[in-house]
């Protein structure tokens, strides 16, 4: 168990990591093609992992959108079977049209377990810190 739970960790790393260096690929490439993702400042769900590649695309060209860091904190991973559930408290500095910001949040990850032994997410879930 111990084991897996430092192989969920190291994908959430890699995941977070690639996220605060605005490294879109790397981040994408951490979900399922059928991952879905709940975010509280949108107002639906995105059902695939090419609906928010699309969605974080448009967040580049209309407002300017930019990852400048993200530190993750609070980590808890429970397992259940081949399906992983992280959740952490997030910090992220972003920038919107060159303005920086902060926002501090709770999240969510599940990850499976492929065939490969590799974890990926599976699902997203963001809400705003109380």
């Amino acid at each position: 168990m111990e084991d897996q739970q430092q192989a969920v960790l190291a994908a959430a790393d890699r995941l977070v990591e690639a996220f605060g260096r605005h490294d879109s690929e790397g981040y994408f490439a951490a979900f399922a093609t059928s991952a879905s993702f709940i975010f509280y400042n949108l107002n639906r769900r995105l059902q695939s992992r090419a609906e928010y590649e699309a969605e974080w695309s448009l967040w580049e060209t209309r407002d300017g959108f930019r990852v400048r860091g993200c530190r993750s904190s609070d980590r808890v991973v429970q397992i259940a079977g081949s399906v992983a559930i992280f959740t952490h408290s997030v910090e992220t500095n972003l920038a919107f049209n060159g303005e920086p910001t902060t926002s501090s949040e709770r999240e969510t990850i599940v990850f499976e377990k492929q065939e490969t032994g590799e974890w990926l997410a599976i699902h997203e879930h963001l809400s705003p810190h109380p």
